[in-house]
């Protein structure tokens, strides 16, 4: 029996990935979407989200995931469990293979794998993820409001984090193994010079402090002389950058040096026709819930205009 062939396949089922579906779905290209190795994104290990449009009181990571998924299945989205282990996007249809062994073949593809930050690998730090640890200040620093809290990381993501902290937290420390930042000299002069940023160098966190409930310190030790040193803080903020989840198209896709799939200025279309990126895979600047479902949205109209032209 010959095999079917999907308009649109989805891969990632974070808010790019959802809108996408709702999108893709409402103009009856009927898609599948593909739920990858964290179903739902990261926002499925964020507690609490105040910042997404509609939802005035706020609303839990998992809690919206969930609505954008039953959204999305209102509009005849198909789910299918599972990684893509292989993707040939040099024959057309294109051909996706799943870790069960499953073949699909697709007219379109969007990827929506978002990014991973990239954490310490500590217990302590998993353990206390969403109780005081946090890679995203602009998610959670609101929570902060008058407490003390610590930036881990000295590039510019790790600036950036500290200084918009200081919107909120009383004092924000920044701790970072090295005796400079790797950072831009204009953006670690505004952290040298902000009265509310105290600097911890040449120190790594050996362990995270915490009542079982929430996080109440943080122990750091000195690279050069071993002292292990205890502070108390309300919350650390992991800033040492993401991983975006590309592997999987390298050598078949534009990928920048940092790891990113590249898309035109003015569309998500990636460097091969038919195949479009949405998300945190291809957005290094903002890396927010709601900009992920714009370009979701844009991904999804995208695919529409493509599949239209090649009928």
């Amino acid at each position: 029996m010959e095999q079917a062939i999907r308009d649109v396949v989805i891969m990632g089922t974070g808010p790019a990935g959802l809108t996408a579906a709702i999108y893709t779905g409402r103009a009856n290209l009927k898609p599948l979407v593909i739920d990858g190795s964290q179903p739902g994104g990261q926002l499925m290990i964020t507690s609490e989200i105040e910042n997404f449009p509609g939802f005035p009181e706020g609303i839990r990571g998992p809690e919206l995931m969930d609505k954008l998924r039953q959204q999305a299945g209102r509009f005849n989205t198909d789910f299918a469990f599972g990684n893509v282990t292989e993707a040939d996007l040099s024959r057309r249809p294109f051909q996706l293979r799943l870790d069960d062994g499953k073949e699909i073949l697709t007219n379109a593809l969007i990827i929506a794998t978002g990014a991973n930050a990239r954490w310490l690998g500590l217990p302590s730090e998993r353990a206390y993820r969403g109780k005081g640890v946090s890679a995203c200040a602009t998610c959670d620093g609101f929570f902060y409001r008058d407490l003390e809290v610590f930036v881990v990381g000295g590039g510019d993501t790790a600036m950036e984090e500290a200084l918009f902290l200081t919107k909120f937290a009383s004092k924000v420390t920044v701790v970072h193994r090295r005796e400079e930042f790797r950072s831009s000299k204009i953006m670690s002069l505004r952290v040298e010079k902000n009265p509310k940023i105290s600097l911890e160098l040449n120190k790594v966190v050996e362990e995270i402090l915490g009542d079982g409930q929430k996080v109440t310190g943080i122990r750091l030790k000195d690279v050069k002389t071993g002292e292990i040193t205890e502070q108390s803080c309300d919350g650390v903020f992991i800033a040492i950058g993401h991983a975006p989840n590309a592997e999987l198209f390298e050598g078949q896709l534009d990928i920048d040096e940092y790891g990113y799939i590249e898309t035109a200025k003015t569309s998500t279309a990636t460097s091969v026709d038919g195949v479009f990126a949405c998300g945190d895979v291809q957005d290094y600047t903002y890396r927010q819930a709601i900009t992920a479902a714009g370009t979701g949205c844009m991904a999804a109209l995208d695919a529409e205009r493509y599949l239209e032209c090649i009928r």
